[in-house]
Order: C-alpha cells, then sequence, then structure tokens
C-alpha cells in the first residue's frame, strides 16, 4: 500500500484489488469505456470464455506472490478511480520491470498518473532495488506521453505494431527510466520540481510596455 499527494494537493492511495471492488471497478471501466477503449489490450486470438472479475483477482495475486507483478488500484477520496500495474518483474542481471495504467476521465489532469507512477516507480527502485522502469505508449496517446516527459522518461524510440491495442497490432514508444538518470533523487523529487516549474511559468508576469 502507497499513498501520496499530487502537486495540485489531491490524496491518493494504492492499494491492491480485492474481490470486494467487482461492482466499483467494472463500473469505473464501463463508464469509461470510450475513454479507456482506444488503449486498452485485447487478444490477438479469439477467446472462447470471458474472464471473470474474480479470475482477474486471482490472477493478479498468484503473479504478486511469485513477485512477477504489483497490482495495484488507485483511489481519492474513497473512491477507485483507476489502476497501476508494475509487471514483468525481472530480478537477476537484468533488475527490471514495466509499468502500464489508466485513470477515469473524471480526474484525468489532476496530477493522479503522475503521482501514482512516482510512487511505483520509488518504490520499484527502492524496496525491489530495481535498475529499470520501462513504459509503452501508442504514438496517439497524448496524455500518456506528457506524464513519462514530465517525470523524464527517456524517450527509447518506436517499436512497430508491438502490442495488440484496440483489436490490432499497434506501434508504441518504449520510455525507460534507470536509477543513474535520477542523479540521486527520487521520481517524486523529480515531480515535484516539475510542477513548481509550471506553476512558475504560469504565474510570470508578462511585459509591459
Amino acid at each position: 500500500m502507497l499513498t501520496g499527494t499530487t502537486p495540485q494537493g489531491v490524496p491518493i492511495l494504492l492499494r491492491p484489488l480485492r474481490s470486494e471492488d467487482s461492482a466499483e471497478y467494472q463500473s469505473v471501466r464501463a463508464v469509461n469505456r470510450h475513454w479507456l477503449g482506444p488503449w486498452d489490450a485485447t487478444s490477438p486470438v479469439p477467446v472462447t470464455s470471458a474472464r471473470t472479475f474474480d479470475d482477474l483477482v486471482e490472477l493478479f495475486q498468484e503473479d504478486a506472490l511469485a513477485g512477477r507483478m504489483i497490482p495495484l488500484v488507485i483511489e481519492t477520496d474513497g473512491r477507485l478511480v483507476g489502476q497501476i500495474n508494475v509487471s514483468n518483474i525481472v530480478l537477476g542481471s537484468f533488475r527490471s520491470c514495466s509499468v502500464g495504467y489508466w485513470v477515469a476521465q473524471s480526474v484525468a489532469g489532476k496530477g493522479i498518473i503522475p503521482t501514482a507512477l512516482a510512487l511505483v516507480a520509488d518504490h520499484a527502485f527502492g524496496e525491489l532495488a530495481l535498475h529499470r522502469i520501462e513504459i509503452n505508449i501508442r504514438p496517439e496517446n497524448a496524455a500518456s506521453l506528457a506524464v513519462v516527459r514530465k517525470l523524464g522518461f527517456r524517450d527509447e524510440g518506436l517499436r512497430r505494431r508491438m502490442l495488440h491495442i484496440d483489436g490490432d497490432w499497434r506501434d508504441h514508444r518504449s520510455f525507460a527510466l534507470t536509477t543513474e538518470d535520477l542523479e540521486g533523487c527520487t521520481v517524486m523529487d523529480r515531480l515535484t520540481h516539475t510542477s513548481q516549474q509550471s506553476r512558475a511559468r504560469h504565474t510570470e508576469k508578462g511585459p509591459t510596455d
């Protein structure tokens, strides 16, 4: 469980997905179907039976216990508003992971995903002692691109037809961050610094006659 506050002052809680979240989780996903659809992973092969919510929770719990994944939902004001998953965790000489996320349209633009990503990145680099975090984003997803750029993830280039998203194989841009990139700072430090710079730019007085 991780907690933090966005640069806009919104408190957030990151916690494991639970079976009792079923109704709220599925309601949020249904309301945001058109908002999230273009970025949702899909299966390239016919699916013979639909996965239930309990199946999803059980799969996440198994992967978490095996150390392959950290699946978390995002709460603010006691409401479930999104999800962020640390997946493909590999130790040994690689010590790397991937991160994916989504947030409800009603709270988009409030700094929730940048803050959630900063929290899990600092946890991955600190508690898990990972070396590299990777995030793959469709080039058309301007909102998600803004998140990784705000936190200083490096653009490692285009991967052609990398993932099956919204019914077809889609190009993605790969972004990464390593411990060396942080130069002794935390990812939350980067978020705070970037937000302070942004506020300063928006409050600067313009030229006078």
